[in-house]
């Protein structure tokens, strides 16, 4: 599904315009990826939760020459999914 056919299917849903539909979708992911941008952990009731996860710097190994290179500290988006959400994919 992409966001376009998501909108569509918000918009089938709520019954508000295609144009209200994406407003309110695309408000959600930035208030999502502001918090996150800060840190922030988003918990979605029955859904899941978001949060921002640390990987330090490590030592690691070019595939094609196999000279050692240091890879540096990094953050990344985690997802763990909420009961409900594991019960309707199960």
């Amino acid at each position: 599904m992409t966001k376009a056919d998501m909108i569509k299917a918000l918009a089938d849903k709520t019954g508000m315009t295609k144009a209200d539909s994406q407003r309110a979708f695309d408000g959600v992911f930035e208030i999502l990826k502001g918090e996150l941008g800060k840190g922030e952990r988003v918990a979605v009731a029955g859904f899941g939760t978001f949060r921002v996860s640390k990987r330090a710097a490590r030592m690691g190994k070019n595939p094609r020459t196999g000279e050692a290179i240091k890879i540096p500290a990094s953050k990344s988006v985690a997802f763990k999914a909420g009961s409900e959400l594991k019960a309707k994919v199960n």
